[in-house]
């Protein structure tokens, strides 16, 4: 065997058994939860900045053919997008200054049809855009989706209500990609996905991914079959698959590697650097600020990124979410976590105080997005993690 190979495999070698203690709690739990067709099957993974805790897979695939999940099975992030993809884009441009948080969107995107609504407003969920809109049901291009989302009218002035948008991250898509130059996804590949080692992360999955990634729904509205290795969000399928708002897929061991970069406040590990020929910043994307070339986004951006920015007005940081009453953040992680969920049944929870991060996999729209259980199951998974790390 390779012998670099042999180094990788033996330093990210994770824990499997779920019965040995402190993670039987947590592997009995998601057993049941699997027995009560929350969702067929789910990868969960906790970990520190430099290790991984715990990795396991659950269940199957789907409920008919009796494909079990493994830690490589692939899912569709939904949301998570925004905050894996979209806010680490968003990241990088603010810190180059290349994007002010404070600058009115319009500046970027000059036919976002408000003049007042800033950056950090769309990044906070503030904007007064409405949450969502089926303009899938009339577009047939990106474009055609950004000249809607752009003519759309505010329901409220901005700064006067939270409210989750989708719209505002295909504004904030459009921003990016107005800055760079690079459509979303290949920016990612070359500035966060290929310096983090991340190669099962990206838009629009190969036909050779297909047998390893888990279906999402049924469709029974809009495409009217199987959902399987194409994005579960209707818009996000109009636009060809890629925006800020959906359309990554990935897999636990991917997201780890995400998470531990941002634990180590915006540094990639040494190892993946090596493991992916990293030479220079001009190869990857990764900078060399002080002669450290693998650091992605100074720990300054990370923490200003992370941290709520109003918590009279609500418990958005810039993108990314934080503990709140009821959340799916659960009652045991600091005040200092940070997260974000994603409609398909997935969640990331990362806590810079407690040097731990809680991810979750699932399916839990297979095969009707009917099914809520998610709701109760995704706090419980990182209280029960967070308890489990203790020990």
């Amino acid at each position: 065997m390779n012998p670099v190979l042999l180094a990788t495999l033996i330093a990210t070698a994770m824990p499997q058994d779920t019965t040995a203690a402190p993670w039987d709690s947590l592997a009995r739990f998601l057993d049941a939860s699997i027995a009560s067709r929350a969702f067929p099957g789910a990868v969960v993974a906790v970990g520190r900045h430099d290790t991984v805790l715990y990795l396991h897979a659950f269940g199957h695939l789907d409920y008919e053919h009796g494909q079990r999940v493994t830690t490589r099975t692939v899912y569709d992030l939904a949301s998570l997008t925004k905050v894996v993809g979209l806010t680490t884009a968003m990241m990088r441009l603010v810190e180059e200054g290349r994007v002010a948080l404070d600058t009115p969107a319009v500046h970027y995107v000059p036919a976002f049809r408000d003049s007042t609504v800033t950056v950090r407003q769309l990044l906070t969920h503030s904007s007064g855009l409405p949450a969502w809109r089926p303009f899938w049901q009339q577009v047939h291009s990106r474009a055609e989706m950004f000249a809607l989302v752009d003519a759309e009218p505010l329901e409220q002035p901005p700064h006067t209500k939270m409210v989750y948008s989708d719209l505002g991250a295909m504004v904030l898509t459009q921003i990016v990609e107005t800055v760079t130059g690079e459509r979303l996804d290949r920016y990612l590949q070359v500035h966060l996905f290929r310096p983090l080692g991340m190669r099962n992360t990206r838009y629009l999955p190969p036909a050779s991914w297909r047998s390893r990634i888990a279906p999402t729904e049924m469709d029974t509205t809009y495409r009217h079959r199987l959902i399987r290795g194409e994005v579960h969000d209707e818009n996000a399928a109009s636009m060809g698959g890629i925006s800020g708002h959906a359309g990554l897929f990935s897999t636990a061991p991917d997201l780890v590697k995400f998470a531990q970069m941002l634990l180590r406040n915006g540094r990639t590990d040494a190892r993946t650097h090596a493991r992916t020929g990293m030479r220079g910043h001009g190869d990857t994307g990764a900078r060399g600020r002080g002669g450290a070339a693998n650091q992605l986004v100074d720990s300054a951006t990370v923490a200003m990124f992370t941290t709520v920015q109003d918590p009279a007005f609500s418990s958005r940081a810039l993108g990314w979410d934080t503990p709140s009453k009821g959340s799916s953040a659960g009652d045991e992680l600091s005040p200092r976590a940070f997260g974000h969920t994603g409609f398909t049944g997935t969640s990331i929870w990362i806590d810079p105080a407690k040097d731990l991060f809680v991810i979750l996999l699932t399916n839990r729209v297979y095969p009707t997005r009917q099914n809520d259980q998610i709701l109760r199951v995704r706090p419980r998974v990182a209280d029960l993690a967070a308890e489990a790390a203790k020990r």
